[in-house]
């Protein structure tokens, strides 16, 4: 077949298996994001290439996957700009913030300091050559402590959970978390260059001059052109073309001082004014495309980097070890941290469970550390499974803890949870 021809045939399988997963998975109760993280591990080494080597050598050959790989990379900077646009201190944010930083504080110390202290052990069979312990144990503690804007605020919009307490807290909260695990996995990325300590500051200078760059340059640039080219919070083409120009040039000037694209993506929709007008229309336009198409490739993608060794004797081990790490960590940080502030055990406890969420965040996350080197495909694989396993967990356990656990409300699902 001609290159046009299996890209076509790729995207065709990836798209239907997506839909396929999710369609079964929100039968059962689960976010979309699950049934399509779902999809990405079904078409990869574990299931289709296990059953159908042959098929499946032939159908997602590797010299094949340039294309796909092109738009999964242009679908995360859109998914990522549209996530720092929404990114914005929720109702009741200054009322509570010492209840939002005891939860977002802890729900990522607890988590990152159970996941540095397995490194250690785990490093000689996961780490990659030439990666210290130290960085491989960052990044680990890193990845244990993410946890999913998107999906969280929209768990509980299904649940009819956003107005309460506990959801206003939640949501609060995991913005804490997304600064606080950002700005360290930039740090972690820079310990892997080959000066070390030098490059992780030669880096954070550059992610400083970086957001410098964005907010008092960009920044007022753009306000001009919403405010001159969109009056009325829609963005005309002349506009749109510009946030464009102005998203990719923020994700190139990113991977210019080795971080990923997606740090620049996000800062650039961060940046923008917040005018829910703006955020509306960008989103209609916007987001669909990207959850209904490109996510589901970055998913496939990542499914396909997998590995079938992962799930030998030691990595069926590391696997239990990490993902009891990863719930109790969560779980607990985050129950702790309301508790202390006087939440209720019940409502803590679901508190917790809601920062345990990890769907898409947790995948860009340990594909940036695949990417820069810092960990191998079989722990990507079972970091992978454990993103799978506490996205599914989420919405059943909040339904058991949360303050009004009136399952009628979940029939009224308006839009899938990412």
């Amino acid at each position: 077949m001609s290159a046009t021809s299996t890209l076509l045939l790729q995207l065709i399988i990836i798209l239907a298996s997506a839909r396929a997963c999710s369609w079964l998975l929100r039968l059962l109760g689960q976010p979309s994001v699950v049934g399509e993280m779902a999809a990405g591990l079904i078409l990869g080494p574990l299931c289709f290439g296990f059953f159908f080597p042959a098929l499946h050598a032939q159908v997602f050959a590797p010299q094949t996957l340039g294309g796909l790989s092109a738009l999964s990379t242009l679908g995360l900077i859109l998914f990522m700009f549209i996530v720092g646009l929404e990114l914005r201190a929720p109702l009741g944010f200054g009322a509570q913030l010492k209840a939002s930083g005891s939860v977002g504080v802890l729900s990522v110390l607890v988590p990152m300091a159970l996941g540095a202290a397995i490194g250690p052990f785990l490093h000689a069979s996961f780490a990659p050559k030439g990666v210290g312990v130290l960085p491989f144990s960052l990044f680990l503690a890193v990845a244990l402590s993410i946890t999913a804007f998107p999906v969280l605020a929209r768990i509980l919009k299904d649940l009819g959970l956003t107005q309460t307490r506990s959801g206003q807290l939640a949501l609060s909260s995991a913005a804490v978390v997304d600064v606080i695990a950002w700005v360290l996995l930039a740090f972690v990325i820079g310990l892997t260059g080959a000066d070390g300590g030098q490059g992780a500051l030669t880096m954070l200078l550059g992610a400083a001059l970086l957001v410098g760059f964005v907010y008092l340059l960009m920044r007022p640039l753009f306000r001009w052109v919403l405010r001159v080219y969109a009056p009325e919070g829609d963005p005309s083409p002349a506009a749109l073309t510009a946030l464009v120009i102005g998203l990719l040039l923020c994700a190139w000037l990113a991977e210019a001082i080795h971080l990923h694209a997606i740090f620049g993506a996000f800062l650039f929709g961060a940046s923008l004014p917040r005018d829910d007008r703006v955020l509306e229309a960008l989103s209609r336009r916007i987001e669909p495309l990207c959850l209904a198409v490109f996510i589901p490739i970055f998913f496939a993608l990542a499914g396909l980097t997998t590995h079938a060794n992962a799930m030998q004797s030691t990595g069926l081990g590391a696997m239990a070890l990490i993902l009891a790490v990863a719930v109790i960590g969560k779980i607990g940080g985050g129950a702790l941290g309301a508790r202390l502030t006087g939440y209720g055990w019940r409502e803590s406890l679901a508190i917790g469970s809601l920062m345990n969420a990890r769907g898409l965040m947790e995948l860009v996350v340990i594909k940036v550390g695949l990417d820069a080197g810092l960990i191998t495909p079989e722990l990507f694989t079972i970091l992978f499974i454990m993103a799978l396993v506490t996205s599914a967990m989420t919405t059943p356990l909040v339904i058991f803890f949360a303050e009004r656990p009136d399952t009628t409300a979940l029939s009224a699902r308006r839009k899938p949870p990412r």
